[in-house]
């Protein structure tokens, strides 16, 4: 173990013997920053929720793009970008040893058009980003393979959902439900698997018909977590007007509280993984420090992905990818590192909205290219040796081996998901050398409707609220309620969110678990598990020790729920 002091928060953090076997394997130096503040660089170059309207640079064509109007950068929308009216090789320039790699490669960033956000191959769904196969998705990000998909983060396969978090796969029917597995019908569900008709319930496995209810498995018509005859069970459910805004707003409260106080949390949550440390994942093996993540091997530092190997400190990185170091919303990729927003390349170093391409270093927005360095094109011979010469100069400014400075980054910090994980005043943004954005869309003051005055029951909202300009209730912000959204309310039977689409995000967001480890003991102290007094069992979880939570060992767990 060698323990180093990060350049950026000063803090003390250690580097394990075979984190250096990694570096030395992809040729790269040891990180001078702390994992934390190492992830915070890459939230920091992710925009995925603030979106603008500017002109196409290219066609003229109004588009949504993450990139604000008053950005310098030439932003192309998407038909554009893909299209043959452009060669990012033209804009290809020596490199100059007198002066850092960043500084330059900022200059051809100012340069380069760049896409105006990630959304292949959908219909109707222009306001998605990182997203593909979409129909009638609306305000949604990281969803895949949808149809009917609204406000949403990180759905795949999966139809008619309002507000939900974290679907793998095939939810329908659903508002407001998060971690789920195949279900259908469910509303404001938090980590739910093969459900069918349950609301307000958390860690539910196989049930059906389950109201206010927590750590079950296989079980029917469930009210606070007794078992009731069908009719009764319906009795009790129908003494709720769900479709009153009050009512919905006093079941929330309640649980929220039962999450909290109830219900029984096993120190991870995780299933099919072996030798693993982390939280919310599958499938993972001999890794460690893993969140929010599927079918991951040999890899360490991992944030939001699916299907990767051989890697260290990537964020949104996956589908069959290898040997990536420091990579933000990367797909299909192998051997690449320090790259941002590449798809299907191979043998990449500082790529920026690099698509199909193999052998690039410092290169923005190329398509189909290789040995190409600044955007310039090179023999295989001439592209080897001056990568090499780059990295040897990157190394005596201090560069090489670092993911790309926020101070650089095409957004600003306060539209990422930086602001979401670690929020920071304008003056603490920009003391960091950080950007801060002035301008972000929205509205305010500008509503016909003040919240007051929307009727409380969905029944008696008549088909003109869409509309209405109407205000949240927590941030003033001015939003609306669009057509498809007001059809689902009436069909299922729920009111008219008084909450802004960023406000709904973000009462679910602080709802999870932070992605960070902490040492705890296991709280079960019940007698009939095999142990005398209070559990003996010590873990590593994403339950920090002031919480109240019970939060067992897997054994308490399983033979508690089980």
């Amino acid at each position: 173990m060698e323990t180093r002091s990060c350049q950026n928060c000063k803090k003390d953090f250690v580097i394990a013997p075979e984190d250096f076997d990694f570096y030395k394997k992809i040729s790269v130096t040891p990180p001078t920053w702390c994992p934390e503040c190492r992830q915070l660089r890459r939230y920091a170059w992710r925009n995925e929720r603030t979106l603008y309207r500017r002109n196409c640079d290219l066609c003229g064509k109004s588009t949504v793009t993450i990139y604000s109007p008053n950005k310098p950068h030439k932003v192309y929308c998407n038909e554009c970008w893909w299209g043959d009216g452009w060669d990012a090789s033209s804009y290809g320039r020596d490199f100059d040893f007198n002066r850092p790699f960043f500084e330059q490669f900022h200059e051809l960033q100012l340069e380069v058009p760049r896409m105006a956000l990630l959304n292949k191959r959908s219909v109707n769904s222009e306001y998605t980003n990182h997203s593909g196969d979409n129909k009638n998705v609306y305000l949604s990000i990281s969803s895949f393979f949808n149809e009917n998909v609204y406000y949403s983060n990180w759905v795949f396969y999966s139809r008619d959902c309002m507000d939900c978090y974290y679907v793998r796969e095939k939810g329908e029917r659903m508002y407001g439900c998060m971690d789920v597995i195949k279900s259908y019908q469910c509303q404001y569900n938090f980590l739910m698997r093969d459900c069918v008709n349950v609301h307000y319930s958390h860690d539910m496995h196989g049930c059906t018909d389950c109201f206010l209810s927590y750590n079950l498995r296989n079980k029917k018509y469930c009210f606070k977590n007794e078992e009731h005859p069908r009719k009764e069970y319906m009795k009790k459910v129908s003494e709720y007007d769900l479709g009153s805004f009050a009512v919905r707003e006093k079941l929330y409260r309640e649980f929220v509280e039962m999450i909290a106080n109830q219900a029984i949390h096993k120190y991870v949550t995780g299933e099919f993984n072996i030798n693993a440390l982390g939280n919310m994942f599958t499938h993972v093996k001999n890794s460690s420090f893993i969140f929010d993540a599927e079918r991951v091997e040999n890899s360490k530092y991992m944030y939001s992905v699916l299907g990767i190997r051989d890697s260290f400190d990537c964020y949104h990185v996956g589908l069959e990818c290898e040997q990536i170091y420091e990579a933000q919303g990367c797909t299909r990729v192998s051997n690449c590192q320090f790259c941002h927003l590449c798809y299907d390349n191979m043998n990449v170093m500082y790529g920026d909205t690099c698509q199909n391409s193999q052998n690039l270093f410092g290169c923005i927005s190329v398509k189909k290219g290789e040995y190409m360095i600044l955007n310039k094109k090179y023999s295989k011979d001439e592209y080897e040796k001056l990568r090499t010469k780059i990295i040897d100069h990157m190394k005596k400014t201090r560069e090489f081996g670092e993911f790309m400075p926020p101070s650089i980054a095409p957004v600003c910090y306060n539209e990422t998901q930086g602001q979401r994980y670690l929020p920071m005043t304008k003056e603490e943004v920009l003391r960091r050398g950080w950007q801060w954005e002035d301008k972000i869309l929205g509205t305010y003051g500008k509503e016909t409707m003040e919240p007051e005055d929307i009727p409380d029951n969905i029944k008696d909202i008549k088909d003109d609220i869409t509309k209405e300009v109407l205000k949240c209730i927590n941030c003033s912000k001015n939003y609306n309620i669009v057509p498809y959204e007001f059809t689902f309310y009436k069909n299922e039977n729920m009111p008219i969110p008084r909450l802004c689409f960023d406000c709904r995000y973000m009462r679910w967001f602080n709802l999870r678990p932070p992605r960070k480890l902490w040492h705890g003991k296991c709280r079960c102290n019940l007698e009939n598990h095999d142990h005398n007094g209070l559990c003996p069992n010590e873990f590593e979880t994403a339950f920090a020790p002031e919480r109240k939570e019970k939060v067992y060992c897997e054994s308490c767990y399983n033979k508690e729920i089980y």
